[in-house]
Order: C-alpha cells, then structure tokens, then sequence
C-alpha cells in the first residue's frame, strides 16, 4: 500500500493506492470525505452521512495513480457530497476541494 499527501488549495488530504494485482484501488480522503475510483460503493457510505464520489478515467483504461484520480472525471456522487457541491462532471480534484 502507498500513501500520498496531496495537497489542495486549503488543506492536506491522503492519497491511498493499494495494489490488487490487475488493478489499483485509488483513492484519496479528506477531513470530510472521499474520491476513489470505481471500486468503491459512494451509494452505501452515504449510509454513513459519508461524503464520496467517485471517477472514471479522463484518459486511458482506468484510474491506476493518484494523478489519474485527481484528473478523473466525477461519474457518481453520493447525497452527502452532493450537499457539499460535489456535482457529476467535474474532476477529481474539484470535488475534493469541496470535501
């Protein structure tokens, strides 16, 4: 596992990438949520009243580094990111500035 810090324009989030063999799963957290890739369920940490979201590639065949993450479009936003501003479209790292 590979930890990150990413800084954004008003605070420090924590960027994880664990490898999966295939795959990486990527994400990266702030004090108020979360953007990751595909794999995760932003559905079911709204459950949680957890701020997520979550993207898809803005090139190439998946989001594999915490750059790609942070230049990945938003496909999926969960209620509680979406009350924050968090909206479908933007990139990765514009939703967590916003988290």
């Amino acid at each position: 596992m590979q930890k990150t810090e990413v800084r954004l324009s008003r605070k420090v989030a924590e960027g994880i990438v664990i490898p999966l063999g295939p795959a990486n799963l990527v994400a990266v957290k702030t004090d108020m949520g979360m953007v990751g890739c595909g794999a995760f369920d932003v559905v079911a940490l709204d459950s949680f009243s957890y701020p997520a979201a979550k993207v898809k590639p803005s090139s190439g065949p998946s989001i594999a580094t915490i750059d790609d993450l942070l230049k990945g479009i938003v496909k999926e936003t969960n209620r509680s990111a979406m009350n924050r501003g968090v909206t479908n479209g933007m990139t990765g790292k514009q939703a967590l500035e916003l988290l």
